[in-house]
This record gives structure tokens, sequence and C-alpha cells, in this order.
């Protein structure tokens, strides 16, 4: 548990560091063009490459990849991997290239079309973000193999480079050279394919440190086409997965013009402490879960999945309360300036509350499906997911024409949450060793420190009267609640304490130790 503990710190610090870049990202990109038609533009555009990035790359193939790479470094050593990884590696290649190309005719249409200007300059907009395709599908195929050789470090830190490239040409030449939104528009996706090429070439030389040398091979080898079968039903998983946020992205934009900003401005505040915490944990989880699997080890199996489990929802239910509670002061820091007003503030912060209230469901579903993938069952995911994107797409129709942007975000957390709950049941009817029971006195745990940290936040608040509203939150409420709920969690005796007590205790012993002898 302790050595599990220090993998998931490390990806969580490297996560922290990538969203943290991610935020001022953001804030530079809403205060240059605010939440307006070029704004989201980008944002649907930029949907369509991480759409395919999904299911050719972190997605679907890396679902099929590690459990069957897993049992290939079981059984063969790290020689025979390589040259298994270098098939993949030429065929999604050449997937990606030839996927490029095809996008670029469709948006050469699109462009000439009478469709309106929104999806006129979205399509503009994706002739340059697509190539960002080839890049960070190879990149995720790179990490994968990388955290199966328990080096989770760098793919942690691939958001970083992405974050770096845009922040970087946009506030650098961008503001200097751009004389227009469009101009200033068109620096920022140079950013985006600057990222990608870091994204991909960072992994890369890491993996080549381990041994892994590039070589093409268009070779069908028996590990190849089972990666295929396997991957199969989760591509169409996660073509359901990504369809349905483009679907909300392409309803968003037909909506207003500020809908889509405010949906993944929404989602990307959502994003933090999921990436931070919940795929820490699933993304350290994940390559144990496949081995134990893989040598039939059903009791560790259990056990590793439950502490999973235990492990997420006591990071992410105190998180949405936060995210709950804090939504409006931390609009304001994080985004109110430039071309993003008050008025688009106040549009903001009803959509955090929604998505907030759907968090522990939406991290949650990131563990469950990892168990269904390790155990080599990608199917199951793939028809809870088709159920889901049809539910989504019902209740968005309905309820955006009563509650616009707001019925678009309800309708996600609704189908998410239906999602989460039904292959959580499915998971443990198949397996009863995984069923949710043993999660309910941690549970417990959790909501007691959670109820004591919303108190604690609920003072603060009164404390600070009209100073709540500024920076006041950022350097108080949230550093103080953190630590509120941590002392809470430790009192109450959750599980996991004694392992990260005898971890910090051997950090201590390691520091007190006197150096060598010179």
């Amino acid at each position: 548990m302790s050595s599990r503990l220090e993998r998931i710190g490390v990806v969580a610090v490297a996560t922290v560091l990538s969203r943290v870049l991610g935020l001022v990202r953001d804030m530079l990109v809403t205060g240059v063009f605010g939440a307006g038609l070029l704004n989201s533009a980008f944002v649907t555009a930029f949907t369509l490459p991480n759409l395919f990035r999904r299911l050719l790359g972190e997605g679907a193939l890396t679902a099929a990849v590690i459990p069957s790479l897993g049992e290939e470094l079981e059984r063969g050593g790290r020689a025979e991997t390589f040259r298994v990884f270098n098939q993949v590696l030429t065929w999604l290649a050449a997937a990606t290239v030839l996927l490029t190309v095809l996008a670029w005719g469709v948006f050469w249409g699109l462009e000439r079309a009478p469709v309106g200007e929104r999806w006129q300059m979205a399509a503009h907009l994706g002739k340059w973000l697509f190539p960002y395709l080839i890049f960070i599908c190879l990149a995720a195929l790179f990490a994968a193999l990388l955290n199966l050789l328990h080096r989770f470090g760098i793919p942690a830190l691939t958001a970083v480079w992405l974050n770096l490239a845009i922040i970087g040409m946009l506030a650098g030449p961008g503001l200097l050279l751009g004389r227009t939104d469009l101009e200033r528009m068109y620096f920022l996706c140079g950013g985006v394919l600057l990222g990608g090429l870091l994204q991909l070439l960072v992994p890369a030389l890491a993996l080549a440190r381990e041994g892994w040398r590039p070589g093409w091979d268009f070779g069908l080898g028996s590990r190849l086409r089972e990666i295929g079968w396997l991957m199969a039903p989760g591509f169409f998983g996660a073509a359901i997965f990504q369809i349905n946020i483009m679907v909300s992205r392409g309803l968003a934009l037909s909506l207003n013009e500020e809908a889509a900003t405010l949906l993944y401005l929404a989602n990307r505040l959502v994003e933090v402490p999921i990436g931070i915490f919940a795929v820490a944990v699933a993304t350290v989880a994940f390559p144990q879960l496949a081995s134990l699997a893989a040598r039939g080890e059903t009791a560790a199996f259990a056990k590793t999945y439950h502490e999973g489990v235990r492990l997420t929802l006591a990071l992410m239910l105190p998180a949405a309360i936060g995210l709950l509670m804090l939504r409006a002061p931390v609009v304001r820091v994080l985004f109110e300036r430039g071309a993003f007003e008050a008025g688009d503030t106040a549009l903001l912060v009803p959509v955090i509350f929604i998505f907030a209230l759907g968090l522990p469901f939406y991290a949650h579903v990131s563990m469950v499906t990892r168990a269904f993938y390790s155990l080599k069952d990608t199917a199951t995911p793939v028809k809870v997911a088709a159920g889901a994107f049809v539910l989504n797409l019902v209740l968005s129709l309905w309820l955006m024409a009563l509650y616009g942007t707001n019925g678009l975000a309800v309708a996600s957390n609704l189908a998410t949450a239906i999602q989460t709950v039904v292959l959580g049941w499915i998971l443990a009817r198949r397996r009863s060793e995984l069923r949710f029971a043993p999660q309910l006195t941690g549970l417990a745990k959790v909501l007691l420190a959670t109820a004591g940290m919303a108190l604690w936040l609920a003072l603060v608040k009164a404390w600070a009267g009209e100073a709540w509203r500024g920076g006041l939150v950022m350097a108080v409420g949230i550093p103080s609640s953190v630590a509120v709920y941590g002392v809470l969690l430790w009192v109450t005796r959750f599980e996991g304490r004694d392992a990260l007590a005898a971890r910090l205790r051997r950090l201590v012993g390691r520091r007190g130790q006197p150096g060598p002898k010179q």
C-alpha cells in the first residue's frame, strides 16, 4: 500500500503542475478572447482531435494495450514487449496520418458550406488543430508502456508541455505580433501543435532510456491481433463517450456564442481535482489490476480495487463540496479579467454548481471502467456507455430548450451518474468480492470529515465577509479546509492511514540518518 501511495503521489504532484498550468492557460485564453465566437469555435474545433485521441490513443487503445503488453512483459520480457509495441506504434501512426488527411477534406467542405458563421469558423480552426491528433495519440501509447514499466512521472507531465507551449505562443508572439483576435487565435493553434510535438518527444526519449528502440513494423502477430480484438469494443465505447461530448459541444455552439465556452470552463474546473487525484489513483491502479488479473490473484485484485475506490471517494467528495461552496470567488479570481466580464461570471457560476454535483460520479466511473478493462472485458462498458449516450442526447434536447446551457450540464450529470451506478452494479453481480458494501464504513468517515470541512468553510466565509469575494478564498479558505479535512480523516482512522504514516516515518528516518563519511 505504501509503495502505491508513493506512486500515486508522484502522479498527483506532476498532475498538480499540469493542472495549474492548465488554469493559467485558460485564464490567458479567456482574458484574450472572452466567451465569444472565437473561443467557442476553438473549444469546439479542439474537441475533434481529442475525440479521436480517445478513440485511437489513451482511451480504447490503452485499455487494450496495458493488459496485453502486461502479459507479454510477464512471459516474454522487455525485448518481446518492445517488438509488439513497435507494431502497434507503426499501425497507429499510419492510421492517424490517414485520418488527418481525410479530416482536412471535411473541414475544407464545411468552410464553404452554408452552415453558419460559428460552424465555418470551427471548421477553419479545425484544419489547424487536427494534426495535433497524430502527436497525442502516439504520445498516449508511449505513456501507456511507461506506466506499465512503473514510470509514472513522465506520462503525468504530458499536459505540462502542451500548456507551456500554448502559454508561450499566445502570451509571447501572439500578443506582440497578432494585430487582430483572429491572428492571435492562429498563434494559439500553433501553440497546440508545438505542445503536441513536445508531448510526443519527451515520453519517447524516456522510453528509449528504458531500452526501447524505434522501428517500423507492419507485422500482424498474435499479440497485435489480440490487442485489436480487445480494442474493438473499447473503440466504440470511447467513440460513444467522445461523440457524447462532441454532441454536447455542438448543441452548445448552436445555442448561443458563449455556451460552448462556459461548458468547457466548468468542465475544466471539475477536471482539476479529477486529474490530480482520481486519475492519479486510477493510473497507478490500472497496471497493477491488469497484472493481478493476468496472474489470477483474485483476492489481491479485489484489495487493490477497493483501495482505489476508497481513495477516490476520500478525495472527490470533499473536492465536490469545496467547489460548490467556492464556485463564485474561484471564477472571479481565475477568469474575470480582460474580455471575460462580470456578466460571463454570472453565467458560468451555476454551470459549475451543476458539474460539481456530478464530480464524484465522473471520478468513480474511471476506477470501475478500469476494473472491467483489467479483466479484459471491454464490451460491457461499451454497452452501458451507449445507453448513457442515448440518455444524454434525449435529456440534452429536452433540458436545453427549458434551461439553456444549464440544461446541457444537468443532462451530462444525470447520464454519467446513471452510467456509474449501472457499471458498479454489473461488476458486483459478476464479482461479488468487488461489491460496494465494503466501502460503506470508509464512506461514512469521509462524509463526516467532509461535513466538518464544510462547516469550517462556512465559518471562514462569515469571518471574511466581503473579502470572501476575492483572493482571500484562495489564500485562506482552500488550504485551511484541506488541513481540517485531513485532521478529521486522521482522527476517524480512515483506512490507509497507517500505511501513509509508515511511509512518512520512513521518509523522516531517511532524512534523519547521517550522510556518508567523507
